[in-house]
C-alpha cells in the first residue's frame, strides 16, 4: 500500500513538471553520467566519445536558457574541433600498457589529497550560496543570447573591428597558402 502511494506520488509530481523541467532533468542528468562515464572509462577513446556527449547536454543547457549561440558555437568549437584534435592526438599516440610508465604510491596518494581538497573547496562555495537557492534562472524569456540581437549590434556598432578582423584573418589564411606552398 505505501509502494503504491509513493509511485502514484512520482506519477502525480511528474504531471506538474513542464517539458522545460523534464529537459532540464535530462540533460543534467546525462550531463553527470557521461562526465562520470569520462573518468571511469578504461580506454581514452571511449573517453573522448564521453566527453562529447557531455558537450551536447551542455549545449541542451544553453538552448533551454535561450542562448542559441553559445549552443552553436560550444557544438562547433568543442564537440567538433578539439574533440577532433583529441581524437587524433590520442590515436597517434602508442599507448601500450607495457610501456607506460608505472605511478608510484606516493604520486596516488598526493592525487587523492589535492582531490579531497578540491572537493572540500566545492563544498564550501556551493555552501555559502545559501542566497542563491530561491532563485530561478529564466527560460525562453529574455533576448540576451539570441543570435539576431548579437548580429545586429555587430553589424551596427561594431562593424569597422568587424572588417578589420576579416581583412586580419584573410591576411592570415593567405600568408598560411604562402608559407605551405612549396616551390
Amino acid at each position: 500500500m505505501k509502494q503504491r502511494q509513493q509511485r502514484s506520488n512520482f506519477c502525480y509530481q511528474l504531471q506538474l513538471m513542464s517539458t522545460t523541467q523534464i529537459l532540464f532533468w535530462f540533460l543534467s542528468a546525462l550531463a553527470i553520467a557521461g562526465a562520470t562515464m569520462v573518468l571511469i572509462s578504461k580506454n581514452p577513446i571511449h573517453s573522448i566519445l564521453w566527453l562529447i556527449v557531455v558537450f551536447f547536454a551542455i549545449s541542451g543547457h544553453y538552448i533551454l536558457l535561450n542562448a542559441q549561440f553559445l549552443a552553436i558555437v560550444n557544438l562547433i568549437v568543442y564537440a567538433g574541433a578539439i574533440m577532433v584534435l583529441f581524437l587524433f592526438v590520442v590515436m597517434l599516440m602508442n599507448l601500450n600498457s607495457d610501456t607506460e610508465p608505472q605511478k608510484n604510491n606516493w604520486m596516488k596518494i598526493a592525487g587523492a589529497i589535492s582531490g579531497g581538497c578540491l572537493l572540500l573547496i566545492m563544498i564550501s562555495v556551493v555552501s555559502d550560496s545559501g542566497d542563491m537557492q530561491h532563485k530561478t534562472a529564466l527560460v525562453k524569456e529574455g533576448n540576451i543570447g539570441l543570435i539576431q540581437n548579437l548580429g545586429r549590434v555587430l553589424f551596427k556598432s561594431y562593424v569597422v573591428p568587424f572588417e578589420i578582423s576579416s581583412v586580419l584573418f584573410l591576411s592570415a589564411m593567405v600568408g598560411a597558402v604562402v608559407i605551405g606552398k612549396k616551390e
